[in-house]
């Protein structure tokens, strides 16, 4: 299977377009959140791509909720919860793990015991997509230091799937490490390619 994937597109439109384009050699796509900046901009996002939501699984980031991000696309979207594509289980949590300090604009975050609630009952995948990284992998945010979540840290090594995507911290994208055998992966919006 071969699988596109991308975080953080902020309703930039070239980069969508971008993705439609490399999309066309894509089996899955999977979409890591921020869709949105601030709220703003989720639907003509998704209706840009839009021709990417029959194989795509997408969750929500914290510049976009879980109802949002479900009213304004077709694509499967994930929130604690699994599906199947060809085969293959994706399971999938959205939002900012830790919560980030108070917004103005009102970041969609969720606390570690709420995303170790959401994940409980997943016991197995084979992909999980996550807004926010794991604690220790591609989570350093500059002159913060590791900022990613133990809950999410913990669920990795309990489910062990085989591929992790995730976004959140634009100093990461790009960056990738592993929890044993597990590879995880910060993305942006560039698209990235995995072979499952």
């Amino acid at each position: 299977m071969r699988i596109l994937a991308f975080s953080d597109v902020h309703r930039d439109l070239e980069a969508c377009a971008g993705l439609i384009r490399a999309a066309e050699e894509a089996d899955l796509v999977l979409g890591a959140g921020d869709f949105a900046t601030s709220h703003e901009g989720l639907t003509e996002v998704m209706d840009a791509l839009a021709p990417l939501a029959a194989k795509a699984v997408f969750v929500p980031g914290n510049n976009e909720s879980l109802s949002a991000l479900r009213d304004a696309t077709t694509a499967t979207v994930l929130h604690g919860e699994t599906c199947t594509k060809s085969g293959v289980t994706i399971a999938g949590l959205g939002g900012g793990i830790p919560p980030l300090p108070p917004l103005p604009w009102g970041s969609w975050d969720l606390t570690e015991e709420e995303a170790e609630t959401a994940l409980a009952g997943i016991g197995s995948a084979d992909i999980l997509v996550l807004h926010s990284p794991p604690k220790g992998v591609a989570d350093v945010v500059d002159g913060k230091g590791s900022v990613g979540s133990v809950a999410l840290r913990d669920a990795i090594e309990r489910i062990q799937p085989r591929l992790v995507v995730c976004g959140h911290i634009h100093d990461c994208w790009g960056r990738s490490g592993s929890i044993g055998t597990t590879s995880v992966n910060n993305l942006g919006p560039a698209p990235t390619w995995f072979e499952l």
